[in-house]
């Protein structure tokens, strides 16, 4: 019983972030969309929300921060969730061919049990995953995230580049995240 009115707190709390309620505007509006891919030219992004924090699946905390100055690719994912299954050497894939130039990877594991997870990373995943049950960080974001999974590319000033609505493959994402790495002051 616990865990279904853990489950409909985290609807509600999506369905808020769905309606745009942090900064009360849709902000993919204002970019160009190609099936589930949301693109935004340097003008038209929108900062992410300054203060996402989280305790990470090791134990340990993250703050976005920390990452300042760095392209971010941030994935909202489930062990529960086939398509993340099938992203996640795609992803590990594209990280490990970018973080040497100032790239880095975040997990978001949502609506998940917290040893399923750590299983699911395992051997996937060397970037960091936070654990988000109830969605709580994934607000933070101020993203219209309608599906699971999700994948953000923030760029260097902490703005939103790309939103992949869908699962992501290596050949989609690497050009993607090259291009907004390559950007000098976006």
């Amino acid at each position: 019983m616990r865990r279904l009115a853990a489950v409909l707190i985290t609807a509600a709390l999506a369905t808020g972030a769905l309606a745009g309620c942090g900064s009360g505007e849709d902000w993919a509006k204002k970019c160009t969309t190609r099936d589930t891919v949301v693109e935004c030219a340097p003008d038209q992004r929108t900062p992410i929300g300054k203060d996402v924090k989280g305790d990470l699946l090791d134990g340990t905390s993250y703050d976005l921060a920390s990452d300042k100055g760095k392209v971010v690719v941030v994935n909202f994912w489930g062990s529960w969730c086939a398509p993340c299954r099938a992203e996640a050497d795609d992803l590990e894939k594209t990280y490990q061919e970018t973080r040497s130039k100032g790239v880095a990877f975040l997990g978001i594991d949502s609506r998940d049990d917290k040893d399923a997870a750590k299983a699911f990373v395992r051997g996937r995943s060397t970037y960091p995953s936070i654990y988000d049950f109830d969605g709580k960080v994934a607000l933070q974001f101020d993203v219209t995230q309608v599906a699971t999974p999700q994948t953000l590319i923030i760029d260097r000033q902490g703005r939103i580049a790309y939103a992949i609505r869908d699962a992501t493959v290596y050949t989609q994402l690497l050009p993607m995240v090259q291009k907004v790495a390559a950007e000098v002051n976006g």
